[in-house]
């Protein structure tokens, strides 16, 4: 990159930049690093597309930045022979199509699980909106708009966003359905939704976005990857089209989650403790 450089100085051209080289060594030890501590590789001769996809999967955002970086290395690398064949070449910037997020293992499950049905410190909207998420994959959204008169308490069951059939609460998510009830009623408001805070208890609408996206900060998870978990699970255990009829979403919005399309490290949890 230092002699490129010294090429389009003499030819008059825009040189790269001491900040542009930099970064381009960044995400070369970046990979290095990931390769050595994530995918127990010492020699560069050994990383393959998967490592790279891995590698890429952990910035999506950076992802054409990187590749771009990855292919003029590996392209240098292979014509100094460090490796035999360019494992950069067939990627391309748009990247796989399935479910790339993060997470919960069932020890994290388990660990929030037991928070939010016993320990009484948790404040009652992180115990409704973790429990939601957690077992019926609701969306921040859909507790946010949930209403007092979604519910029926003979049956259970709660009417979530724009799902077809109500949905049926195990006793713990009802638990905390009936937490957030007490401490809407200790605030004597009006307002008819179940999650009400102190911004909202004058008023007839739902919490801010802004307050909803920060009720699970306590615990350490955001619900974006709590409620992914669920899916999850609900996918490669059922039927993706049933799963979408049940949420009242689009089938292809479930097709994300088929294992075929899933870390090969959550696929190896997923299938031991199905075993």
């Amino acid at each position: 990159m230092i002699r490129s450089r010294e090429r389009s100085r003499r030819a008059g051209t825009l040189p790269r930049t001491d900040a542009t080289i930099e970064a381009a060594l960044a995400i070369v030890r970046d990979l290095a690093r990931f390769l050595a501590g994530e995918r127990g590789k010492q020699d560069w001769a050994l990383t393959d597309v998967h490592d790279l996809e891995a590698f890429l999967a952990g910035s999506p955002k950076a992802r054409q930045r990187r590749l771009v970086v990855l292919g003029q290395f590996f392209r240098f690398a292979r014509s100094q022979k460090i490796v035999l064949i360019d494992p950069a070449r067939g990627l391309t910037s748009r990247g796989p199509s399935g479910f790339t997020g993060a997470t919960l293992t069932l020890d994290q499950q388990r660990v929030l699980f037991r928070r939010w049905t016993t320990d009484p410190a948790v404040h009652p909207h992180e115990a409704l909106l973790g429990m939601l998420a957690l077992l019926h994959g609701a969306s921040s959204r859909e507790v946010k708009i949930l209403q007092a008169v979604d519910l029926d308490f003979r049956t259970r069951t709660a009417r979530l966003g724009n799902r077809p059939h109500p949905v049926p609460l195990d006793p713990p998510s009802w638990m905390a359905v009936e937490r957030c009830l007490a401490h809407r009623e200790d605030q004597r408001t009006d307002n008819p939704h179940v999650m009400v805070t102190r911004q909202t208890k004058s008023g007839r609408g739902p919490a801010s976005t802004a307050y909803v996206s920060h009720v699970l900060d306590a615990c350490g998870y955001p619900p974006r990857v709590i409620r992914c978990t669920r899916l999850l699970d609900l996918v490669n255990t059922m039927d993706p089209k049933l799963v979408a009829a049940a949420f009242g979403v689009d089938p292809e919005a479930t097709m994300i989650y088929l294992s075929d399309r899933i870390d090969e490290t959550r696929l190896a949890e997923w299938a031991t403790t199905k075993g």
